[in-house]
């Protein structure tokens, strides 16, 4: 009988434990965030993992102070673990008779969330009952070691270095406002005068954007020298930024997806004019890539593409 060779273990329930371990610390590279998960101590994972890395024969990772990183050998050994555990879970949540079912997590920027993916939402439901849908909103950077993101909706350029990028529809922006608000400050076709309003930015319009960022791309998109507000008030939605333009406080940069229908009402004015395209700015579909695309994930992709054609 041949004995086992370098890298090779018998699997057991402890060999079992110890890789559940590994791949845990291997998402959040921490020994004591895994601890915490795990319900164990931060001496107990790291006495797993040493001894894993003996019967494996393998250094997993590189121990330094305050933190730990993944060794070449490591980074295999949780490539090899992420896909497996992903396989798995793709054979539990399809049923046997082919129906597309299971859990889909869906991360979504706030205000895209609120003015835009809700209110269509009635329509993914009913035509597919069997998909779970766990929407969640935030404007954090998403980490996919440390958390299970199927799908990103986000407001961006599109440039997303290793992860599948779709372009899901193009933004228009323009500073809107309410009538009260044009009329009283004598905005309307005078661009001189924005400089005396109070501007309302947007500080989380996508990953590591300027507080005015918007209001700079819009600027930047008129083509002409124009004087930005001293006095602002900051939000990290969009909409909030729409919701304070509708009650008088200032000037909002509108994105024309969120806030065309509030235009149409009457409700908020255009006083400059038509919304300015974006250059490669506007919402994007963005998700790790995969071996084989998951059925009810590739379903709710083309949904949402065919929601923003509609659109258009």
């Amino acid at each position: 009988m041949n004995k086992p060779g370098r890298g090779t273990i018998k699997l057991n329930g402890a060999h079992l434990g110890s890789l559940h371990v590994f791949l845990v610390a291997a998402r959040y590279l921490s020994f004591a965030r895994a601890a915490d998960e795990l319900c164990l101590s931060a001496s107990a994972v790291s006495h797993r993992i040493n001894r894993l890395e003996r019967e494996l024969a393998l250094k997993l990772f590189n121990r330094m102070p305050r933190k730990v990183s993944l060794t070449e050998d490591g980074e295999r050994l949780f490539a090899v673990m992420q896909r497996s555990m992903d396989e798995i879970n793709e054979a539990v949540q399809e049923r046997a008779h082919g129906e597309i079912a299971g859990q889909l997590t869906l991360y979504v920027r706030p205000s895209v969330a609120q003015c835009w993916l809700v209110p269509r939402l009635a329509r993914f439901t009913s035509r597919y009952p069997d998909i779970q849908l766990d929407i969640r909103v935030g404007n954090e950077s998403i980490d996919y070691r440390t958390r299970k993101i199927d799908l990103v909706l986000c407001y961006s350029d599109g440039h997303h270095p290793g992860l599948a990028s779709i372009h899901l529809m193009g933004e228009r922006i323009a500073p809107v406002c309410s009538a009260h608000y044009a009329e009283s400050h004598g905005l309307t076709g005078e661009l001189k005068q924005l400089g005396r309003c109070t501007a309302l930015h947007d500080v989380a319009a996508w990953d590591n954007a300027a507080f005015d960022a918007e209001w700079q791309l819009w600027a930047s998109a008129t083509g002409k020298d124009v004087d930005l507000p001293r006095r602002f008030l900051t939000f990290d939605r969009s909409d909030l930024c729409t919701l304070a333009a509708l009650n008088h406080v200032g000037i909002a940069i509108g994105r024309e997806q969120l806030v065309r229908e509030r235009i149409d009402k009457g409700e908020l004015v255009l006083p400059f004019g038509g919304f300015r395209d974006t250059s490669n700015y506007g919402y994007y579909l963005v998700h790790p890539h995969h071996d084989g695309m998951p059925k009810r994930l590739q379903v709710l992709i083309d949904w949402l593409v065919k929601e923003a054609c509609a659109e258009q």
